[in-house]
């Protein structure tokens, strides 16, 4: 089991509204902007995204994200392969990712 603390920080849309982000809002981004054929498919992954969704829901709320090792893999391979370069500008996102990544067992 991995478990990461969720730290929020005030962000700004366009218009200059300010809102909380997290870790669990750029796993989101993350997650909801995968190519429809890149999504995995198949009762293994419709469960990996059934458990992500109650982690999610639960570390909204406690402000810890606790994830088996599988379901932590799923989420690592995303991050690594898809997250924008461009976001690494950010510092609270970059904190926070790292943060996740550098999670122990």
């Amino acid at each position: 089991m991995r478990k990461v603390k969720i730290e929020k920080w005030k962000a700004k849309d366009r218009e200059g509204n300010e809102y909380d982000e997290s870790l669990l809002t750029v796993l989101n981004v993350l997650i909801n902007n995968k190519k429809p054929d890149e999504m995995p498919r198949g009762l293994d992954k419709f469960r990996t995204f059934s458990r992500l969704m109650k982690a999610f829901d639960k570390a909204d709320k406690s402000g810890e994200l606790a994830l088996e090792e599988a379901d932590y893999k799923f989420l690592k391979d995303t991050i690594e392969k898809d997250i924008p370069s461009v976001w690494g500008a950010n510092e609270n996102i970059m904190k926070s990712v790292e943060a996740f990544l550098e999670s122990k067992e």
